[in-house]
């Protein structure tokens, strides 16, 4: 009997028979508070009707266009709709169907554009499981490990990861970017040097948000030594930390912009923006694919989008972080096992750690499970996997953020007790 690989180990053991806004209904009847929404996919939250009906539609027009050989509608319409909520200057757009894709889009035009052989990530960072994006990997060795040799040209800086050195942010900042320009000065020259990426909340590596100073100190680089800096906002744009892109936190602004999971609500679809100078610059034929920009994705997008700006639902989950926040801060004082609460927006997370400081996977996993006995369904993150991160639809409502902060209590003092 033919069954799924055995390492694609299920988080939790739900089969969904159907699914609405924040909640889904299992095979056994179970109605589960959903506050994973597939890594942070379902956006608008699970099948909302103007997204059905914009992808049912498009199903009875054309399902497949190839894009480099018949142009569709929704793809038009999705170029058009993004250009109102894109940076400015960033006036054109590469589709592809993953985040892996799109980043190694990015940074096969960054090397193209410039010229030079070398990438630099940042330690914590997830940018996707193909070769070159497991390249640029560090949020776990699971990711990278197994299948060497992997892409030549990568190196790795420190990410501020304020709370794990034990210092306060500021300290961490200035140590990254020193850091960064003593890697520049020793092992990648600024002439070897294509791209910096980094995403705006490390999503796998712990659901850290990357101080503002720190975006800021990379883009004064880029600028100062022509090096294209890259933004990964395909877990942390559309909406999810509040902000319609996760860097705009900031006052950093990228030369290339990648986003995809939340864009379409649950279809397959992602791009890089860039300028069109920069996008000009990449090799005839670097830039294509079978199913990129397929078109019922492109329509899910699309509705998508509207839904987002007619629903105030970047404002929501501001607002609605806030109460989230508020609500695992006094979780993390009433129990001693967390070592800290961060993120933004809607792109929130508990860090577990022993008596001693050290990372604790166990108090995360036990958290993690117990929490599906209580209808709730979260995930795990971090290098240690000892994040518990809480990703709940753009459309969640204050009564849901209490009710699954309730959860999360309830989970803790029976995954903690042991």
């Amino acid at each position: 009997m033919t069954a799924l690989s055995p390492i694609l180990q299920q988080a939790t053991p739900v089969i969904v028979d159907h699914a609405s806004g924040s909640w889904i209904v299992g095979t056994d009847g179970r109605r589960y508070l959903d506050f994973t929404t597939g890594i942070g996919v379902t956006s608008t939250g699970h099948c909302h009707p103007r997204v059905v009906a914009a992808a049912r539609e498009q199903v009875g027009s054309i399902i497949h266009a190839q894009y480099t050989t018949l142009l569709h509608r929704p793809l038009l319409e999705l170029t058009e709709k993004l250009g109102e909520v894109l940076p400015d200057g960033l006036d054109s757009v590469f589709y592809a169907n993953s985040g892996s894709e799109a980043v190694e889009a990015s940074i096969r035009l960054a090397r193209m554009a410039t010229g030079r052989p070398n990438i630099i990530a940042f330690h914590g960072g997830f940018h996707g499981r193909t070769v070159a994006a497991a390249s640029l990997t560090s949020a776990g060795t699971k990711f990278r490990s197994g299948f060497s040799p992997l892409m030549g040209g990568v190196h790795l800086a420190p990410f501020p990861y304020a709370y794990r050195y034990g210092w306060d942010v500021e300290t961490a900042v200035d140590f990254a970017l020193r850091e960064l320009d003593y890697l520049l000065q020793t092992v990648s020259s600024v002439a070897d040097t294509a791209a910096f990426i980094i995403e705006p909340v490390l999503g796998d590596g712990g659901y850290l948000p990357t101080p503002p100073r720190f975006l800021e100190g990379l883009r004064e680089r880029a600028d100062r030594h022509g090096i294209v800096f890259i933004l990964d906002e395909v877990q942390a744009g559309v909406g999810r930390t509040g902000k319609f892109w996760g860097h705009q936190h900031s006052a950093a602004t990228p030369d290339v912009l990648i986003t995809a999971k939340g864009l379409a609500s649950g279809f397959p679809i992602s791009a890089i923006a860039a300028s069109t100078e920069l996008m000009s610059k990449a090799w005839p034929g670097s830039q294509g694919g079978t199913y990129g920009g397929n078109a019922v994705a492109a329509a899910a997008a699309v509705a998508t989008l509207d839904v987002v700006r007619d629903e105030g639902l970047v404002e929501n989950a501001r607002i609605r972080g806030v109460e989230l926040a508020s609500g695992l801060a006094r979780l993390g004082q009433e129990f001693g096992q967390v070592g800290d609460v961060r993120g933004l927006g809607l792109m929130q997370a508990l860090e577990f750690t022993t008596d001693a400081g050290e990372p604790d996977a166990d108090a995360a996993r036990a958290v993690q499970q117990a929490a599906i006995d209580q209808d709730l369904l979260l995930l795990t993150c971090g290098g240690y996997g000892n994040v518990v991160r809480v990703v709940p639809a753009l459309t969640v409502t204050a009564d849901e953020i209490d009710e699954g902060v309730r959860r999360i209590g309830a989970a803790m003092k029976v995954g903690l007790s042991g």
